[in-house]
């Protein structure tokens, strides 16, 4: 009789801890289906590039501009060979006007560069996405056959 009243007790102990578990479990499901724990909206704004370039403002926008200003932290003066925008979306982020390329970017000067008519990379506005940029160069001094790559990228709300 005794084992019995035991066995009783431990079953509605566990039992109780099963419910209050799953009613747990359906308060997070229930959070994270609204949208309230998505990590994206509680991460600030970034702009990350390698140390010879140091980004000082960003914007992108879904209307199909995307902005940067960057300073040449390199130490010497550079050639800019090309720039590309990337995503990490399915489908691609393409810009039909690209800025001009900086012929002889100076050291410590500040370049402002602008993209336009961009269209695709899943940026929703109100939402934050992330733009990967891919800068190749050369040193003035080495000439063109000694290019060299910085990669970056831009963490920011679409407005």
């Amino acid at each position: 009789m005794i084992k019995r009243i035991k066995a009783q007790a431990a079953l509605e102990f566990l039992t109780t801890y099963g419910w209050a578990f799953l009613v747990i479990l359906i308060m997070i499901g229930t959070l994270a289906y609204f949208g309230i724990l998505n990590p994206s909206r509680i991460l600030p704004n970034r702009c990350n590039f390698g140390a010879e370039f140091q980004c000082l403002d960003y914007q992108i926008s879904s209307a199909g501009t995307f902005k940067i200003r960057l300073k040449n932290n390199a130490g010497e003066p550079i050639d800019v060979s090309s720039m590309t925008l990337s995503t990490e979306s399915v489908t691609a982020y393409t810009c039909t006007t690209p800025p001009s390329n900086p012929t002889s970017w100076k050291s410590g000067e500040i370049k402002d560069l602008t993209w336009s008519n961009c269209s695709g990379g899943g940026l929703i506005a109100g939402e934050k996405g992330k733009v990967l940029v891919v800068l190749r160069y050369n040193s003035v001094a080495s000439g063109s056959g000694y290019t060299k790559e910085v990669k970056g990228e831009v963490f920011s709300a679409v407005i």
